[in-house]
């Protein structure tokens, strides 16, 4: 009876008075004379944990938070894409278009990625509003099986304890006085039923150790829905911040970032303005002075100008000259000539009188 109190001491560490209360009440009831007896004690407390355990499973796969977590990588590579640092540093081909009207056609081409963007985050938004929803109803439902776990261990815990009394009473009291009688009697019968009521006892303590491991199983079972509901309750803060935060952040970037556009395509345009202005001032200048200087050159030159006339007198003077010299070799010529011809004449008249004779 000492060891029977001290289990009960014990268990009493373990159990609240009144389940303790319930757990003798139920080993006082336990019957171990049949197989089928040790076979079902606690065998529906078993098969509730294990069909739980299943439901849990079945939870961890049907209630996987991934899908929040594509939308929140989702909403993350699409504001990335926008690409708010390029359109606001300016790192544009604004250099290399030469017409001043095209200066704006990256501001149109954000503007409009923007917008098309814009589309998709406010969908995504809204798949992320749902799967907040879901993930909210998830924790509840998990909470539920939380607590539903908890009373399955307790019912655990009164069948080990009732399971571990009544145990203790077979070994202690009633086998022993088994063995009293199987002894003081000694007939076959008895001892047989001695052997068979050990055998019992071995298969009943087995049965409080499959308790025990069905204990065990409740007892992780009661972490892993807290992990699950851990991770979701960080899923849905994550999203509400996202929604909340993140996402009218980003939309006040983009205002940021579409007025530093704006302001860089102006300077851009004032800037080409300018040296559109200043390049042609220049070039009306160069022309101007190349201008005025032409015509002061002209206006100081006579009609005629010196050069010309002495050019053309001394061709003058050399045509006088090459006249006078042809005139008298013409002349020197023709004197030379009527010599001849006058030699000619005395020839033929020469001729003829020679012929008369």
């Amino acid at each position: 009876m000492e060891d029977l109190s001290k289990i009960s001491n014990d268990l009493e560490l373990q159990l609240e008075e009144g389940d303790l209360a319930k757990a003798k009440a139920m080993a006082s009831q336990i019957q171990i004379q049949e197989s089928s007896d040790v076979l079902t004690f606690g065998s529906q407390v078993q098969s509730q944990i294990s069909n739980f355990a299943d439901k849990v499973l079945s939870e961890i796969k049907t209630k996987d938070s991934g899908h929040a977590g594509e939308l929140l990588n989702q909403l993350l590579f699409k504001v990335k894409d926008l690409e708010l640092d390029k359109a606001a540093s300016g790192a544009s081909s604004l250099s290399k278009i030469p017409i001043l009207g095209s200066l704006f056609d990256s501001t149109r081409r954000f503007l409009s990625k923007f917008e098309s963007l814009q589309v998709q985050i406010e969908k995504i938004v809204d798949e992320l509003h749902n799967a907040r929803t879901n993930l909210t109803k998830d924790i509840t439902l998990l909470q539920a099986l939380y607590e539903k776990n908890l009373e399955y261990f307790r019912e655990l815990q009164i069948h080990i304890a009732a399971g571990e009394l009544k145990l203790h009473e077979l070994r202690s009291i009633i086998l022993p006085k088994m063995e009293e009688e199987v002894k003081t009697k000694g007939d076959t019968l008895n001892s047989q039923k001695f052997q068979d009521f050990t055998q019992m006892i071995d298969r009943f303590e087995k049965k409080i150790y499959d308790l025990k491991l069905s204990r065990i199983l409740s007892l992780q079972t009661g972490p892993q829905i807290r992990l699950i509901q851990n991770g979701n309750q960080v899923l849905v803060e994550k999203i509400q911040s996202s929604i909340l935060n993140t996402i009218p952040l980003w939309k006040n970037q983009v205002v940021v970032a579409l007025g530093i556009v704006r302001q860089r395509k102006a300077l851009e345009a004032q800037k080409e303005v300018s040296k559109t202005t200043n390049e042609l001032i220049q070039k009306n200048a160069e022309l101007l002075k190349s201008g005025t200087i032409e015509i002061a050159k002209e206006s100081e030159k006579g009609i005629i100008e010196i050069e010309t006339l002495k050019k053309v007198n001394q061709q003058l003077i050399e045509t006088i000259e090459e006249t006078l010299k042809i005139q008298e070799e013409g002349r020197s010529k023709r004197v030379l000539a009527e010599k001849e011809l006058l030699k000619i004449e005395t020839d033929i008249k020469q001729k003829l009188i020679e012929k008369k004779k």
